[in-house]
Protein backbone atom coordinates (compact mmCIF):
# COMPACT_ATOMS: atom_id res chain seq x y z
CA UNK A 1 0.00 0.00 0.00
CA UNK A 2 1.52 3.21 -1.14
CA UNK A 3 2.58 5.70 2.01
CA UNK A 4 1.61 8.75 1.84
CA UNK A 5 3.49 10.62 4.74
CA UNK A 6 6.96 9.19 4.96
CA UNK A 7 7.31 11.09 8.55
CA UNK A 8 4.21 11.13 10.74
CA UNK A 9 2.91 10.19 14.17
CA UNK A 10 -0.18 9.01 16.39
CA UNK A 11 -1.55 9.62 19.74
CA UNK A 12 -3.10 8.05 21.68
CA UNK A 13 -4.49 10.80 24.04
CA UNK A 14 -5.41 10.39 28.41
CA UNK A 15 -6.23 12.44 30.83
CA UNK A 16 -3.02 12.41 32.23
CA UNK A 17 -0.63 10.99 29.75
CA UNK A 18 -0.59 11.02 26.09
CA UNK A 19 1.35 7.95 24.39
CA UNK A 20 2.97 9.30 21.08
CA UNK A 21 4.34 6.69 18.09
CA UNK A 22 6.91 8.34 15.63
CA UNK A 23 6.50 6.43 12.34
CA UNK A 24 9.73 7.10 9.93
CA UNK A 25 9.15 4.71 6.60
CA UNK A 26 12.60 5.20 4.74
CA UNK A 27 14.28 3.12 1.71
CA UNK A 28 11.24 0.12 2.15
CA UNK A 29 11.77 0.23 5.92
CA UNK A 30 9.34 1.43 9.01
CA UNK A 31 10.82 1.94 12.31
CA UNK A 32 8.71 3.19 15.45
CA UNK A 33 10.00 5.27 18.58
CA UNK A 34 7.10 5.35 21.50
CA UNK A 35 7.55 8.01 24.03
CA UNK A 36 4.98 9.25 26.67
CA UNK A 37 4.34 12.69 28.11
CA UNK A 38 2.29 14.12 30.54
CA UNK A 39 -0.61 16.11 29.37
CA UNK A 40 0.29 19.39 31.68
CA UNK A 41 1.77 21.96 29.74
CA UNK A 42 5.07 21.07 30.07
CA UNK A 43 4.75 17.96 28.86
CA UNK A 44 2.73 19.14 26.28
CA UNK A 45 5.77 21.32 24.72
CA UNK A 46 7.88 18.91 25.31
CA UNK A 47 5.69 16.53 22.71
CA UNK A 48 5.55 19.11 20.07
CA UNK A 49 9.79 19.62 20.64
CA UNK A 50 10.14 16.10 20.41
CA UNK A 51 7.88 15.80 17.19
CA UNK A 52 9.50 18.52 14.98
CA UNK A 53 12.92 16.85 16.12
CA UNK A 54 11.87 13.62 14.69
CA UNK A 55 10.69 15.66 11.59
CA UNK A 56 6.92 14.77 11.80
CA UNK A 57 4.80 16.56 9.42
CA UNK A 58 1.14 15.28 10.31
CA UNK A 59 0.05 13.65 13.78
CA UNK A 60 -3.63 11.76 14.17
CA UNK A 61 -4.92 11.37 17.56
CA UNK A 62 -8.68 10.43 18.75
CA UNK A 63 -11.54 12.62 19.64
CA UNK A 64 -11.64 11.09 23.29
CA UNK A 65 -13.51 13.77 25.43
CA UNK A 66 -12.04 17.04 25.65
CA UNK A 67 -8.69 15.66 26.53
CA UNK A 68 -7.64 15.91 22.84
CA UNK A 69 -8.13 20.04 22.82
CA UNK A 70 -5.53 21.04 24.62
CA UNK A 71 -2.85 18.58 22.59
CA UNK A 72 -4.32 19.98 19.62
CA UNK A 73 -4.28 23.84 20.61
CA UNK A 74 -0.24 23.27 21.62
CA UNK A 75 0.47 21.24 17.89
CA UNK A 76 -1.16 23.73 15.90
CA UNK A 77 0.25 26.45 16.96
CA UNK A 78 3.33 24.74 16.34
CA UNK A 79 2.34 23.99 12.51
CA UNK A 80 1.73 20.07 12.35
CA UNK A 81 -0.70 19.04 10.17
CA UNK A 82 -3.36 17.98 12.67
CA UNK A 83 -5.88 15.06 12.23
CA UNK A 84 -8.75 14.51 14.22
CA UNK A 85 -10.01 11.02 14.09
CA UNK A 86 -13.16 9.23 15.14
CA UNK A 87 -12.65 6.60 17.59
CA UNK A 88 -15.34 4.33 15.82
CA UNK A 89 -13.28 4.73 12.59
CA UNK A 90 -9.76 3.35 13.78
CA UNK A 91 -10.49 0.66 16.38
CA UNK A 92 -7.90 -1.89 16.05
CA UNK A 93 -8.04 -5.83 15.79
CA UNK A 94 -9.92 -6.97 19.58
CA UNK A 95 -7.30 -8.62 21.80
CA UNK A 96 -4.20 -6.28 21.26
CA UNK A 97 -5.45 -2.97 23.24
CA UNK A 98 -2.75 -1.27 24.48
CA UNK A 99 -1.97 2.36 24.97
CA UNK A 100 1.11 1.93 22.76
CA UNK A 101 -0.15 -0.16 20.38
CA UNK A 102 -3.11 2.31 19.68
CA UNK A 103 -0.31 5.63 19.21
CA UNK A 104 1.28 2.66 16.85
CA UNK A 105 -1.90 1.93 14.78
CA UNK A 106 -2.99 5.60 14.46
CA UNK A 107 0.43 6.00 12.53
CA UNK A 108 0.51 3.01 10.31
CA UNK A 109 -3.33 4.52 9.09
CA UNK A 110 -2.03 8.18 8.96
CA UNK A 111 0.93 7.04 7.06
CA UNK A 112 -1.35 5.79 4.20
CA UNK A 113 -3.85 8.05 4.43
CA UNK A 114 -6.43 5.86 6.17
CA UNK A 115 -7.93 8.08 8.44
CA UNK A 116 -10.94 10.09 7.51
CA UNK A 117 -10.47 13.64 9.35
CA UNK A 118 -13.29 14.82 11.55
CA UNK A 119 -14.34 18.24 11.59
CA UNK A 120 -12.66 21.25 13.54
CA UNK A 121 -13.72 24.67 13.23
CA UNK A 122 -11.32 27.78 13.69
CA UNK A 123 -10.80 28.94 16.84
CA UNK A 124 -13.15 32.05 16.61
CA UNK A 125 -15.64 29.45 16.09
CA UNK A 126 -14.81 27.03 18.30
CA UNK A 127 -15.88 29.75 21.08
CA UNK A 128 -18.95 30.49 19.80
CA UNK A 129 -20.00 26.96 19.23
CA UNK A 130 -18.62 26.17 22.98
CA UNK A 131 -21.04 29.50 24.33
CA UNK A 132 -23.68 28.67 22.38
CA UNK A 133 -23.38 24.88 23.69
CA UNK A 134 -23.11 26.21 27.21
CA UNK A 135 -26.65 28.25 26.96
CA UNK A 136 -28.55 25.04 25.49
CA UNK A 137 -27.18 23.20 28.52
CA UNK A 138 -27.71 26.30 30.68
CA UNK A 139 -32.01 26.05 29.15
CA UNK A 140 -31.94 22.41 29.94
CA UNK A 141 -31.55 23.72 33.77
CA UNK A 142 -33.84 26.52 33.71
CA UNK A 143 -36.39 23.92 32.20
CA UNK A 144 -35.88 21.11 34.76
CA UNK A 145 -35.59 23.93 37.83
CA UNK A 146 -39.12 24.78 36.50
CA UNK A 147 -40.37 21.30 36.39
CA UNK A 148 -39.20 21.47 40.31
CA UNK A 149 -41.49 24.62 41.02
CA UNK A 150 -44.33 23.04 39.33
CA UNK A 151 -44.36 20.03 41.36
CA UNK A 152 -43.30 21.95 44.99
CA UNK A 153 -46.95 23.69 43.61
CA UNK A 154 -48.69 20.35 43.10
CA UNK A 155 -46.92 19.38 46.28
CA UNK A 156 -49.12 22.24 48.47
CA UNK A 157 -52.43 21.82 45.49
CA UNK A 158 -51.82 24.66 43.65
CA UNK A 159 -53.00 23.69 40.00
CA UNK A 160 -51.37 27.16 38.53
CA UNK A 161 -50.20 25.28 35.63
CA UNK A 162 -53.21 23.72 34.52
CA UNK A 163 -54.79 27.53 33.83
CA UNK A 164 -51.70 29.19 32.95
CA UNK A 165 -49.03 28.48 30.03
CA UNK A 166 -46.12 29.71 31.42
CA UNK A 167 -46.01 29.58 35.47
CA UNK A 168 -42.71 31.76 35.38
CA UNK A 169 -44.55 34.38 33.14
CA UNK A 170 -45.55 37.55 34.22
CA UNK A 171 -48.64 36.51 35.73
CA UNK A 172 -47.39 33.48 37.21
CA UNK A 173 -44.11 34.41 38.43
CA UNK A 174 -46.15 37.63 40.35
CA UNK A 175 -48.75 34.78 41.76
CA UNK A 176 -45.48 32.53 43.02
CA UNK A 177 -43.61 35.31 44.59
CA UNK A 178 -47.24 36.53 46.23
CA UNK A 179 -47.57 33.05 47.70
CA UNK A 180 -43.71 33.47 48.95
CA UNK A 181 -44.41 36.11 50.36
CA UNK A 182 -47.42 35.00 52.79
CA UNK A 183 -50.56 35.63 51.12
CA UNK A 184 -52.70 32.56 51.00
CA UNK A 185 -56.26 34.53 49.93
CA UNK A 186 -57.28 33.13 46.11
CA UNK A 187 -58.46 35.82 45.55
CA UNK A 188 -55.91 38.12 46.10
CA UNK A 189 -54.11 35.98 44.15
CA UNK A 190 -55.91 35.76 41.23
CA UNK A 191 -56.02 39.67 40.96
CA UNK A 192 -52.06 39.66 40.05
CA UNK A 193 -52.97 38.22 37.12
CA UNK A 194 -52.46 40.56 33.80
CA UNK A 195 -55.44 41.67 32.01
CA UNK A 196 -54.52 39.75 28.67
CA UNK A 197 -54.48 35.91 31.06
CA UNK A 198 -56.91 34.05 29.22
CA UNK A 199 -58.26 31.85 32.46
CA UNK A 200 -61.29 33.62 34.42
CA UNK A 201 -60.60 35.05 37.89
CA UNK A 202 -62.74 32.40 38.94
CA UNK A 203 -60.92 29.26 37.63
CA UNK A 204 -57.92 31.17 39.12
CA UNK A 205 -59.61 31.41 42.46
CA UNK A 206 -59.89 27.35 42.44
CA UNK A 207 -56.67 26.53 40.76
CA UNK A 208 -54.65 28.99 43.63
CA UNK A 209 -56.88 27.64 46.74
CA UNK A 210 -53.92 24.90 48.45
CA UNK A 211 -52.11 24.42 51.47
CA UNK A 212 -48.50 26.21 50.97
CA UNK A 213 -46.74 25.49 53.86
CA UNK A 214 -43.35 27.00 55.05
CA UNK A 215 -41.64 24.15 53.52
CA UNK A 216 -43.05 25.31 50.50
CA UNK A 217 -42.19 28.91 50.44
CA UNK A 218 -38.65 27.39 51.01
CA UNK A 219 -38.48 25.29 48.19
CA UNK A 220 -40.30 27.91 45.56
CA UNK A 221 -38.22 30.65 46.45
CA UNK A 222 -35.18 28.35 45.97
CA UNK A 223 -35.79 27.29 42.39
CA UNK A 224 -37.54 30.60 41.36
CA UNK A 225 -33.93 31.86 42.28
CA UNK A 226 -32.14 29.13 40.60
CA UNK A 227 -34.14 29.98 37.61
CA UNK A 228 -32.91 34.10 38.07
CA UNK A 229 -29.58 32.77 37.71
CA UNK A 230 -29.33 30.86 34.73
CA UNK A 231 -31.42 33.78 33.16
CA UNK A 232 -28.56 36.08 34.43
CA UNK A 233 -26.30 33.41 32.93
CA UNK A 234 -28.03 32.86 29.76
CA UNK A 235 -28.28 36.60 29.22
CA UNK A 236 -24.33 37.03 29.83
CA UNK A 237 -23.48 34.43 26.99
CA UNK A 238 -25.78 35.90 24.68
CA UNK A 239 -23.59 39.31 25.18
CA UNK A 240 -20.13 37.41 24.66
CA UNK A 241 -21.55 35.93 21.49
CA UNK A 242 -22.62 39.16 20.06
CA UNK A 243 -19.52 40.62 20.59
CA UNK A 244 -17.58 37.76 18.81
CA UNK A 245 -20.02 37.29 16.04
CA UNK A 246 -18.80 40.20 13.93
CA UNK A 247 -17.13 37.50 11.18
CA UNK A 248 -20.48 35.43 10.84
CA UNK A 249 -23.10 37.90 11.92
CA UNK A 250 -23.45 38.15 7.57
CA UNK A 251 -23.98 34.57 6.98
CA UNK A 252 -25.84 33.86 10.47
CA UNK A 253 -28.53 37.01 9.38
CA UNK A 254 -29.04 35.31 5.78
CA UNK A 255 -29.85 31.86 6.78
CA UNK A 256 -32.44 33.81 8.76
CA UNK A 257 -34.23 33.98 5.58
CA UNK A 258 -35.30 30.03 6.06
CA UNK A 259 -39.06 29.97 7.59
CA UNK A 260 -38.84 28.82 10.98
CA UNK A 261 -34.38 29.40 11.58
CA UNK A 262 -34.60 32.94 14.20
CA UNK A 263 -31.63 35.04 15.58
CA UNK A 264 -30.58 31.87 17.92
CA UNK A 265 -30.73 29.45 15.23
CA UNK A 266 -29.03 31.10 12.79
CA UNK A 267 -25.86 31.23 15.16
CA UNK A 268 -26.16 27.69 16.31
CA UNK A 269 -25.82 26.53 12.71
CA UNK A 270 -23.30 28.49 11.68
CA UNK A 271 -21.26 27.78 15.15
CA UNK A 272 -22.02 23.97 13.63
CA UNK A 273 -21.14 23.84 10.37
CA UNK A 274 -19.14 26.85 9.83
CA UNK A 275 -19.55 29.16 6.97
CA UNK A 276 -16.61 27.16 4.81
CA UNK A 277 -18.34 25.36 2.87
CA UNK A 278 -15.66 23.44 1.08
CA UNK A 279 -15.31 21.19 3.74
CA UNK A 280 -18.24 19.35 2.34
CA UNK A 281 -18.25 18.19 -1.31
CA UNK A 282 -21.73 18.33 -1.66
CA UNK A 283 -25.31 19.34 0.24
CA UNK A 284 -25.28 14.90 0.74
CA UNK A 285 -21.84 15.22 2.89
CA UNK A 286 -23.13 17.68 5.66
CA UNK A 287 -26.41 15.75 5.76
CA UNK A 288 -24.67 12.47 6.05
CA UNK A 289 -22.28 14.36 9.01
CA UNK A 290 -25.25 15.92 10.29
CA UNK A 291 -26.88 12.87 10.88
CA UNK A 292 -30.04 13.75 8.75
CA UNK A 293 -29.74 10.67 6.26
CA UNK A 294 -30.91 7.00 6.55
CA UNK A 295 -27.94 5.12 7.38
CA UNK A 296 -26.56 2.08 5.29
CA UNK A 297 -26.95 -1.43 6.89
CA UNK A 298 -27.39 -4.27 4.33
CA UNK A 299 -26.82 -7.51 4.54
CA UNK A 300 -27.58 -10.45 1.70
CA UNK A 301 -29.13 -7.57 -0.24
CA UNK A 302 -31.37 -6.82 2.42
CA UNK A 303 -31.96 -3.12 4.26
CA UNK A 304 -31.82 -3.91 7.50
CA UNK A 305 -32.25 -0.65 8.98
CA UNK A 306 -33.12 2.94 8.20
CA UNK A 307 -32.76 5.10 11.33
CA UNK A 308 -30.72 8.01 11.15
CA UNK A 309 -27.13 8.17 11.86
CA UNK A 310 -26.36 9.73 15.30
CA UNK A 311 -24.21 12.48 13.57
CA UNK A 312 -24.14 16.24 15.21
CA UNK A 313 -26.65 16.14 18.18
CA UNK A 314 -26.52 19.59 18.84
CA UNK A 315 -27.26 20.66 15.43
CA UNK A 316 -29.58 17.79 14.64
CA UNK A 317 -31.68 18.81 17.52
CA UNK A 318 -31.55 22.60 16.61
CA UNK A 319 -32.88 21.64 13.43
CA UNK A 320 -35.98 19.45 14.26
CA UNK A 321 -36.77 22.31 16.62
CA UNK A 322 -36.44 24.80 13.49
CA UNK A 323 -38.62 22.37 11.53
CA UNK A 324 -41.40 22.08 13.48
CA UNK A 325 -41.71 25.63 13.30
CA UNK A 326 -41.17 25.91 9.73
CA UNK A 327 -44.21 24.16 9.07
CA UNK A 328 -46.55 26.06 10.58
CA UNK A 329 -46.21 29.00 7.70
CA UNK A 330 -49.15 28.34 5.31
CA UNK A 331 -48.38 28.43 1.32
CA UNK A 332 -44.56 27.45 1.90
CA UNK A 333 -42.74 24.35 0.48
CA UNK A 334 -41.80 23.39 3.47
CA UNK A 335 -45.27 22.68 4.73
CA UNK A 336 -46.33 21.14 1.70
CA UNK A 337 -43.42 18.94 1.46
CA UNK A 338 -44.30 17.71 5.41
CA UNK A 339 -47.88 17.02 4.63
CA UNK A 340 -46.89 15.09 1.47
CA UNK A 341 -44.25 13.19 3.47
CA UNK A 342 -46.77 12.55 6.72
CA UNK A 343 -49.14 10.95 4.73
CA UNK A 344 -46.82 8.01 3.65
CA UNK A 345 -43.91 7.82 6.09
CA UNK A 346 -45.45 9.14 9.05
CA UNK A 347 -44.85 12.53 11.60
CA UNK A 348 -41.03 11.59 12.58
CA UNK A 349 -39.95 10.68 9.40
CA UNK A 350 -41.55 14.01 7.55
CA UNK A 351 -40.36 16.25 10.22
CA UNK A 352 -36.75 14.66 10.05
CA UNK A 353 -37.13 15.06 5.83
CA UNK A 354 -38.07 19.47 6.54
CA UNK A 355 -34.97 19.77 9.02
CA UNK A 356 -32.95 17.70 6.23
CA UNK A 357 -34.27 20.55 3.58
CA UNK A 358 -33.61 23.30 5.76
CA UNK A 359 -30.05 22.19 5.71
CA UNK A 360 -29.78 21.85 2.21
CA UNK A 361 -31.02 25.14 1.82
CA UNK A 362 -28.28 26.04 4.21
CA UNK A 363 -25.61 25.02 2.99
CA UNK A 364 -26.06 26.29 -0.81
CA UNK A 365 -26.76 29.59 0.85
CA UNK A 366 -23.45 29.58 2.68
CA UNK A 367 -21.62 27.96 -0.66
CA UNK A 368 -22.89 30.28 -3.01
CA UNK A 369 -23.74 33.77 -0.92
CA UNK A 370 -27.41 33.40 -2.36
CA UNK A 371 -30.79 33.99 -0.78
CA UNK A 372 -33.66 31.39 -0.01
CA UNK A 373 -36.26 31.25 -2.30
CA UNK A 374 -39.60 29.42 -1.64
CA UNK A 375 -40.65 27.12 -3.99
CA UNK A 376 -44.04 27.62 -2.63
CA UNK A 377 -46.72 25.11 -1.64
CA UNK A 378 -47.54 24.05 -5.19
CA UNK A 379 -44.31 22.86 -6.29
CA UNK A 380 -45.04 19.30 -6.07
CA UNK A 381 -47.70 19.36 -7.77
CA UNK A 382 -46.27 21.33 -10.63
CA UNK A 383 -43.13 19.14 -10.75
CA UNK A 384 -45.78 16.18 -11.57
CA UNK A 385 -48.38 17.01 -13.32
CA UNK A 386 -49.34 13.80 -14.56
CA UNK A 387 -49.33 12.06 -11.60
CA UNK A 388 -51.20 14.69 -10.06
CA UNK A 389 -54.13 14.15 -12.45
CA UNK A 390 -54.13 10.70 -11.80
CA UNK A 391 -54.60 10.78 -8.05
CA UNK A 392 -57.19 13.25 -8.34
CA UNK A 393 -59.08 11.44 -11.33
CA UNK A 394 -58.77 8.77 -8.72
CA UNK A 395 -60.10 10.23 -6.02
CA UNK A 396 -63.03 11.24 -8.21
CA UNK A 397 -63.87 7.63 -9.28
CA UNK A 398 -63.52 6.64 -5.86
CA UNK A 399 -66.21 8.94 -5.06
CA UNK A 400 -68.17 7.23 -8.03
CA UNK A 401 -67.43 10.32 -10.21
CA UNK A 402 -67.02 10.13 -14.13
CA UNK A 403 -64.42 11.91 -15.66
CA UNK A 404 -63.63 13.02 -18.93
CA UNK A 405 -60.25 14.80 -19.59
CA UNK A 406 -59.96 17.57 -22.25
CA UNK A 407 -56.28 19.12 -23.14
CA UNK A 408 -56.49 22.54 -21.07
CA UNK A 409 -56.69 24.59 -24.75
CA UNK A 410 -60.48 23.77 -24.91
CA UNK A 411 -63.08 24.94 -23.07
CA UNK A 412 -63.63 23.31 -19.39
CA UNK A 413 -66.53 20.43 -19.53
CA UNK A 414 -68.55 19.82 -17.02
CA UNK A 415 -68.99 16.59 -15.30
CA UNK A 416 -72.58 15.44 -14.41
CA UNK A 417 -72.60 12.53 -11.78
Amino acid sequence: MEVLYSRCAGLDVHKDTVVACVRVASEGKVSREMRTFDTTTAGLLALSSWLAESGCTHVAMEATGVYWKPVWHILAADGFALILANAAHVKNVPGRKTDIADAAWLADLLAHGLIRASFVPEPALQEIRTLLRTRKQLGREKTAHVQRLQKTLEDANIKLDSVITNVIGVSGRAMIEALIAGESDPAALARLAHRRLKASPGKLSEALRGRVTPHHRFLLRLHLQQVDAVDTAIAQIDQEVEANLAPFRAAAQNLTAIPGVGALASRIIVSEIGIDMSRFPTAGHLLSWAGLCPRNDESAGKRRSTRLRKGAPWLKTTLVQCAWAAIRKTGSYLQAQFRRLRARRGTKKAICAVAASMLTAAYHMLKDGTEYQDLGASHFDQRSKQSQARRLIKRLQDLGIAVDIKPSHEPPVLVSC
